[in-house]
């Protein structure tokens, strides 16, 4: 075959700069090191702020750096794993579950949630909200929609509001028989609301697992988990778990 155009594209500058900077984080800095300002280290490597930019962000991206409101740019932790839902046919909420519910509300959800859902546009469901701590560390928040016909019996007098509500949810959800599940990831950007709950800036890059449960032929729950992209590193194993993993992986050269 002959050579293709792309074959013929030199390496960008930023990629390059993003090699040099990861050996320099690798002999020069440790862990939780907070990295010179982008002036003094455009200068240093003799390049635009724009490229250290795209170099960082990266960087960033691969689990390199961190960026932390009020602190700067610091270079990662090494990764260690956490187990998370590692059942393929158990509900949220149940016996081992490492999530913390925070807050269940009536809300009425997007387009296309309430297509997943198969529930009315207007129509408003159970969301649950639920966090991810793992040593001291936000890792994770979750929205779990749950249509009132998954929770018939749910009692709005005996847990109206709060982390007791979104227990209330998860209980009900117990007493359906789970037929199976399915799940996607995808890289997305960190919305304001999960941006401060994960300690990041907005726009950071996260990681959003979306995970559908079935009973009698239809959805009876759905699943957002937005997970930090810079600390989080998703494995899927034969039996369908999934573990965090934090940091970069170091790999022996």
């Amino acid at each position: 075959m002959g050579t293709t155009q792309l074959e013929t594209v030199p390496e960008p500058k930023y990629w390059h700069l993003k090699t040099v900077l990861s050996q320099a984080l690798d002999s020069e800095f440790t862990v939780g090191e907070i990295l010179p300002n982008e002036r003094d280290l455009a200068a240093r490597f003799g390049v635009a702020r724009a490229t250290l930019r795209q170099a960082l962000e990266q960087l960033e991206l691969e689990g390199r750096l961190q960026r932390r409101r009020g602190v700067g740019t610091t270079v990662a932790p090494p990764r260690m794993g956490v187990p998370v839902g590692t059942a393929q046919h158990v509900w949220p909420g149940a016996a081992g579950d490492a999530w913390q519910p925070v807050d269940s509300a009536l809300t009425v959800p997007a387009v296309s949630v309430a297509a997943a859902l198969e529930t009315g546009q207007d129509e408003a469901v159970h969301t649950v909200r639920r966090s991810r701590v793992s040593h001291g560390q936000p890792v994770a928040a979750e929205l779990l929609y749950v249509p009132a016909a998954s929770v018939p019996d749910l009692s709005a007098i005996d847990a109206p509001s709060g982390a007791a509500r979104a227990r209330a949810v998860l209980r009900e959800l117990q007493h359906l028989d789970l037929e199976g599940q399915d799940r996607a990831v995808e890289l997305g950007s960190a919305r304001a609301d999960d941006a401060k709950e994960l300690d990041r800036l907005p726009g950071a890059p996260v990681l959003v697992v979306t995970t559908r449960f079935f009973t009698q032929g239809r959805t009876a729950a759905l699943s957002v988990a937005t997970y930090r992209a810079d600390t989080c590193r998703l494995t899927f194993g034969d039996t369908g778990g999934v573990e965090i993993h934090h940091g970069p992986e170091r790999r022996a050269s």
